[in-house]
């Protein structure tokens, strides 16, 4: 069985030679487009504050102002993200830790203050809201591309972006179980590789979000690498949407691997 640090190596080639061939005006395909968007955001690691706004249909807002943190596990594209809220005293101190694994089911752990202990979600938890917002686990952590069937739909622009229409459909009853979407439609900004547009449907086919990434920027030059500031999830069915302003964003900061740690979470 190869190890990881060649199966990640063999990634980063696929990717060098799909990036080749549309230079020389191959057209990609749809799953090239997806395994790109996969890791356009995918740095070594990072460090970022952001600013959670949840507002209900009558336009009531909360806030939630948090610290984050990011990094690539030893050769791989395997994320793992550490989110710890600080304010309002009602959310502070409560903290996640998503790791993904590429071979097998990702981590999801949370830590709440008020029970002064770590709890590990199964995989199904994963279509459950992040921390009370219109994101789920799943739309957090990114869904693996070979688990979904890909169709490229058409090209159109998008807000001054020419994009790819790709609509995704799980390869499973168990993705689309775990997921709770049975189908997306993404918009891909062929400069970037960024979503900056997702329709999602629920399990029984109705519409039931709307994902945007604006404030799109290239924060890794040297490996083409581009992040979203300012993300959006607006519910159809409830009228609910969060908003994630992104702030202090650095790459490759250096971040240490103590962090990542369940044990780390109780500190």
């Amino acid at each position: 069985m190869p190890s990881r640090k060649k199966a990640f190596t063999a990634v980063l080639a696929a990717l060098c030679l799909a990036g080749a061939g549309h230079a020389m005006g191959a057209a990609p395909s749809a799953d090239e487009i997806m395994k790109q968007d996969f890791v356009t955001s995918k740095v070594m690691d990072s460090t970022q504050d952001a600013t959670f706004h949840l507002l209900n249909a009558q336009g009531q807002e909360r806030i939630r102002e948090t610290s984050g943190q990011t990094k690539l596990i030893p050769g791989t594209t395997d994320n793992r993200r550490l989110v710890v809220f600080n304010a309002p005293a009602d959310i502070r101190g409560t903290k996640t830790l998503l790791i993904e694994h590429s071979g097998g089911d990702d981590d999801i752990w949370i830590y709440l203050p008020a029970m002064k202990k770590v709890r590990r979600l199964v995989a199904n938890n994963k279509k459950d809201s992040f921390v009370g917002t219109d994101f789920s686990y799943g739309d957090v952590i990114g869904y693996r591309v070979e688990d979904w069937n890909h169709t490229l739909l058409r090209e159109e622009t998008l807000n001054g972006a020419d994009c790819w229409v790709i609509q995704s459909t799980p390869k499973s009853a168990r993705v689309a179980d775990v997921s709770g979407y049975s189908k997306r439609i993404s918009w891909i900004d062929k400069r970037s590789f960024i979503a900056v547009k997702s329709e999602i449907y629920d399990q029984q086919g109705a519409f039931l979000k709307r994902l945007t990434q604006d404030d799109v920027r290239e924060i890794d030059p040297k490996n083409h690498k581009w992040q979203a500031m300012r993300l959006t999830a607006e519910n159809a069915q409830t009228g609910h949407r969060t908003i994630i302003e992104l702030k202090n964003f650095k790459a490759n900061a250096g971040v240490s691997d103590g962090e990542f740690t369940p044990s780390y979470l109780e500190n």
